[in-house]
């Protein structure tokens, strides 16, 4: 059998649940026949539903036994609040499970593997594994670092500028680029911005231009300047404010009341908020990706913080000019070429007359 094929299709499953399993993984699960039929799909739907696996049992029924299972990721060996898929597997008389990637999760990393072993069952690993890591690669950064995999996205000019000497930035980018923006909203637990977003553009930040979940909206306001009536604020999805300790008690007793809307206050360093206290109470609350869509100064902040996982550039062919006009990446910035960040598994895509540049940030 030509794995690389089935596997692919049950990464193709996997990721038709993008945005809605978190904080789980995205997996999905094909069961194929001696005669390299496929008898059954599955993928993992939301967070304390049936596993991939599973919904490929059902679907395949009693004609399981003997058949070989490609799974995404490594099936879980745990109970939670669905049992151990690599036990259903095992008593669905499977004989052979591929795999593309273990999973890191202390709960699981290879149990499930060794247990399907230990039932003389054969184990393939590492098909695919490349894209299977790609696929999840939010959930990994929250296991592996126990912080939320952070994305900076930006759109700019062709001369570097994320708006023009006056503040202008309406349309930088065309509607395809600004739909798929709103994809990345989907795709992502959080999205994050800056006070000066809020103030200057008063963004709903909802996922409105495509179908799905709306993110947690975050905004940093170290002085509170953030008014009750701002589009941020309104119930179509839960918003945190993060705060100072000293900022009005009484406005922020007043916007904590408003429908799913909660402040946080934290003691300020240098008159900002503290970022790397204020991911790790995100990661507190399983929150595992934010996209961080601020303006140049809440960009400069991540960067400088050395906290970011992948970066999404769309550029378009317009150029403002202006020495005043804001770049995608203010704060401090790198003291030479060689110590800024650099990307890799860099991919470009065409959105209309825009493009999108994507890439990893490399570790150092």
């Amino acid at each position: 059998m030509n794995h690389e094929i089935y596997m692919r299709r049950a990464l193709e499953l996997a990721q038709m649940a993008e945005g809605n399993t978190s904080p789980n993984p995205m997996v999905g699960c094909v069961i194929v026949d001696d005669e390299g039929e496929i008898v059954g799909e599955g993928y993992h739907h939301k967070a304390g539903e049936p596993h991939a696996e599973v919904n490929a049992l059902k679907e395949v029924g009693t004609a399981a036994k003997g058949c070989t299972a490609y799974v995404t990721l490594e099936p879980c060996s745990h109970f939670g609040r669905t049992g151990p898929c690599c036990v259903a597997l095992a008593k669905a008389g499977i004989k052979k499970v591929v795999v593309a990637c273990t999973d890191p999760n202390p709960k699981v990393a290879g149990r499930g593997l060794e247990y399907l072993r230990l039932q003389n069952i054969e184990v393939v690993t590492g098909v695919c594994k490349e894209e299977a890591l790609r696929l999840n690669e939010k959930f990994f950064c929250w296991i592996t670092k126990q912080r939320p995999f952070i994305s900076l996205k930006y759109a700019m000019t062709l001369d570097g500028k994320i708006a023009a000497h006056t503040g202008d930035s309406k349309w930088i980018t065309g509607e395809e680029a600004r739909t798929y923006a709103h994809l990345l909203r989907k795709q992502h637990d959080a999205i994050l911005v800056g006070i000066g977003t809020v103030l200057e553009d008063d963004p709903e930040l909802t996922t409105r231009m495509v179908k799905g979940k709306n993110p947690i909206r975050i905004v940093l306001d170290s002085n509170l300047r953030v008014s009750l009536m701002s589009a941020v604020l309104n119930a179509a999805a839960e918003t945190i404010v993060v705060t100072g300790l000293e900022t009005d008690a009484i406005k922020a007793e007043a916007i904590a009341a408003l429908p799913n809307v909660e402040v946080i206050r934290l003691p300020l360093e240098d008159g900002k908020i503290p970022l790397d206290l204020l991911i790790s109470q995100l990661a507190n609350r399983n929150i595992t990706s934010i996209l961080v869509e601020g303006g140049s100064e809440v960009h400069g902040a991540f960067k400088d913080a050395g906290l970011a996982d992948r970066v999404y550039g769309f550029i378009a062919p317009k150029i403002v000019g202006g020495k005043k006009a804001l770049t995608p990446i203010g704060g401090t910035g790198s003291a030479t070429i060689e110590e800024g960040w650099q990307l890799e598994e860099v991919e470009y895509q065409v959105l209309g007359q825009d493009i999108l540049i994507t890439g990893k940030i490399k570790e150092a």
